[in-house]
């Protein structure tokens, strides 16, 4: 199936990037697992590939479903954040870079969906929640300032590459197809926190950060069984 095309934030009303906004939530809550990949790339595959996959046992499977599916709801909420900043950005060049980031984020959600088909699995019930708050919080957050925006990215960024390291150390060994992802996903995270501080983002107040650590937990908890 061919990628949705990207949503075009650059129109001048506001009203218009409401608009879009909203209709990429349907599309990354409810359109197929293709409809994410927006730069063309292929989902990563580990080395060795062509070698015979190793079969994993009915709890491994249902381990590594879990855990890809908590970062496909993180993915849901990525998209959302991105898109959320981008709708009330005051710089252009902010706006482009939060929509940059927001298209490899959806390469992110194609890949984790993709897996969890593959696992036998499905994305987590509760993507349009994930979806509607991050968006909430993109939005509340972007209004402050781009400065804040830009730290707001980057801290999000710092916590999402300590949860991704903890996934990775927590995977099944034999899950090889999951590994090769969420690595490609952190040098991409990694990239993006850095982007934000190099474009003048803010460091954000300890107790933010640790709400941000809080949200985060109740999310991947909820989201690896619902």
């Amino acid at each position: 199936m061919n990628a949705v095309p990207a949503i075009d934030f650059r129109r001048p009303r506001r009203g218009d990037r409401l608009i879009s906004l909203l209709d990429q939530g349907l599309r990354v809550v409810f359109a197929p697992a293709a409809a994410g990949r927006q730069t063309g790339r292929p989902t990563p595959r580990p080395a060795g590939a062509n070698l015979p996959a190793v079969v994993l046992t009915p709890d491994q499977t249902r381990h590594a479903a879990g855990l890809m599916r908590v970062n496909h709801a993180g993915e849901v909420a990525a998209q959302a954040l991105y898109y959320g900043q981008a709708l009330v950005a005051r710089d252009t060049a902010t706006r482009e870079h939060l929509l940059f980031a927001a298209r490899e984020e959806g390469d992110h959600l194609t890949w984790c969906a993709e897996r969890l088909e593959q696992l036998n699995s499905r994305p987590s019930l509760l993507s349009p929640f994930w979806f509607a708050g991050a968006a909430t919080i993109g939005t509340v957050a972007a209004i402050v300032g781009d400065r804040v925006s830009l730290g707001f990215v980057a801290e999000t960024e710092k916590q999402v590459e300590a949860h991704l390291n903890d996934h990775l150390e927590r995977l099944p060994d034999g899950d090889a197809d999951s590994r090769a992802i969420l690595e490609q996903m952190r040098v991409d995270e990694i990239r993006h926190g850095q982007d934000a501080l190099d474009r003048g983002g803010a460091e954000l107040p300890r107790p933010i950060q640790a709400l941000m650590r809080l949200v985060s937990r109740v999310m991947t908890v909820t989201a690896y069984r619902f």
